[in-house]
């Protein structure tokens, strides 16, 4: 049973509609850890309102990509699948007290990504887990297809999320370079599992008519912004069904590179289009609050740092 204490968050910002919220997590290094998780406004064409909920798998991550703040912090701690899912129910409790107040009717939270901190498929028990309970229609009931899993393309993973044969379950592959050496670079994990693997991995894995991947392309400038680095993309998009997802660059704490003018974003789009790839530009919510993709981490918590300061002897008892 999740008392209240558990469903009060650490912290808690709000900023053009977008909430960043904090719960406990335990400890490294004598130091207190936080989850950090973010409710997204969203409306469609047709004026229809809902939230999405950005959820975290653990404190940090180890996959290192050099365009995210939560990778520069190392991996401090693996949740549980009660942590994850008190997030959930923490942000019910969070938009519930807001239409309290306001004495209108909000719309309640519809989605959820897990594209907080962490790597999901890095914590593959505990995802699942958390997973069993979101979907289970005694308890709080979330589809499947409103689920969405995001990987730096843990091979792996994939294939053991493959054989649980959720095939309404949603699947995104963070990319940000169709090469190798460039994706190298970026995202370490790339060295031990390369695109064709990663591919490969796709093109197995159990799928409907209906099932498109989500490939997140983080735009760098000067970096994976041109055509000829679309076309790569394009190419290596060829036989997938997927939607291509391209995430103008958030600036990390310090910022690592630079954003793209809106001019380049918008000719990457089209260039992907005429190759007849299905690709939209994803529109940033919560940077202000860093809380947008790639934003998420706080800056004072580095595993390197931390230990160095004397708590490797905490870190072992762990």
């Amino acid at each position: 049973m999740i008392s209240e204490s558990h469903l009060r968050p650490t912290r808690l910002i709000q900023q053009d509609g977008a909430i960043k919220f904090c719960l406990s997590a335990g400890h490294f290094a004598s130091r207190e850890l936080e989850t950090e998780s973010i409710i997204i406004p969203m409306r469609n064409y047709h004026g229809q309102r809902w939230y999405t909920l950005c959820i975290s798998s653990q404190v940090g991550c180890r996959m290192g990509c050099t365009f995210c703040q939560t990778g520069r912090m190392g991996l401090l701690a693996n949740l549980s699948a009660d942590q994850i899912v008190i997030q959930f129910t923490t942000a019910q409790e969070i938009l519930r007290r807001q239409a309290d107040r306001s004495e209108a009717a909000e719309p309640g939270l519809r989605n959820v990504v897990f594209m907080g901190m962490g790597e999901p498929l890095d914590n593959f028990n505990a995802v699942v887990a958390a997973i069993r309970i979101l979907n289970d229609p005694a308890g709080l009931n979330v589809p499947l297809s409103r689920i969405t899993i995001s990987t730096v393309g843990r091979v792996d993973g994939i294939r053991k999320l493959a054989e649980l044969r959720w095939t309404s379950l949603r699947l995104a592959i963070s990319l940000t370079a169709a090469d190798d050496a460039l994706r190298n670079e970026l995202m370490p994990v790339n060295r031990a599992m390369p695109l064709a693997e990663l591919k490969e991995a796709l093109l197995d894995y159990p799928r409907t008519r209906r099932t498109r991947f989500f490939i997140e392309y983080v735009l760098l400038k000067d970096v994976n912004d041109s055509e000829h680095h679309a076309d790569a993309l394009a190419a290596w998009c060829e036989s997938l069904p997927v939607r291509v997802n391209v995430i103008a660059y958030n600036p990390q704490q310090p910022a690592a590179y630079q954003t793209p003018d809106d001019q380049t974003i918008v000719a990457f789009i089209l260039h992907l289009r005429q190759k007849g790839i299905l690709a939209k530009r994803r529109v940033t919510i919560g940077r202000d609050v860093f809380g947008a993709c790639g934003q998420l981490g706080n800056t004072e918590f580095h595993r390197k740092e931390l230990l160095a300061s004397g708590g490797a002897a905490a870190s072992a008892a762990q």
